[in-house]
């Protein structure tokens, strides 16, 4: 099975990916739930559709779910495929119960906005 290209949607207009932002900051606050968000996506760059409960779920219309718990609090990543081996992670939050509709269609916005420009919506490290 070829690995999967994980990367992060990029807000145009500032050349920010969401999810990369929400990640440093779990990092600073949360180390051991950022350690634990690290495994689940250097897993779905190992295993990409093959990943499955509990590490990860489909939700709908496209959008999947990496899956992270630490102690009561947990911590979600929804991404989706572009082609075959490339997952695009779009949308993070933090979650009690269920994915409340409103965060599911952030990331199915994103996914339109990415599959109309694939480039322009790629995060790539500035190179200062």
């Amino acid at each position: 099975m070829p690995k999967t290209r994980v990367i992060f949607f990029c807000e145009t207009k500032k050349n920010e990916a969401p999810v990369l932002a929400w990640l440093r900051e779990l990092r600073d606050t949360h180390p051991k739930a950022w350690a634990l968000c690290r495994v689940r996506i250097e897993q779905l760059a190992q295993m990409g559709h093959e990943l499955r409960r509990p590490a990860a779920d489909f939700l709908r219309d496209g959008i999947y779910e990496l899956r992270t718990k630490q102690g009561h609090v947990q911590y979600r990543i929804l991404y989706f495929f572009h082609g075959r081996n490339v997952a695009i992670l779009a949308h993070s939050l933090t979650k009690e119960h269920a994915i409340p509709s409103v965060e599911i269609e952030h990331a199915l916005k994103r996914k339109r906005l990415f599959e109309s420009r694939p480039k322009e919506h790629t995060y790539e490290e500035d190179a200062e």
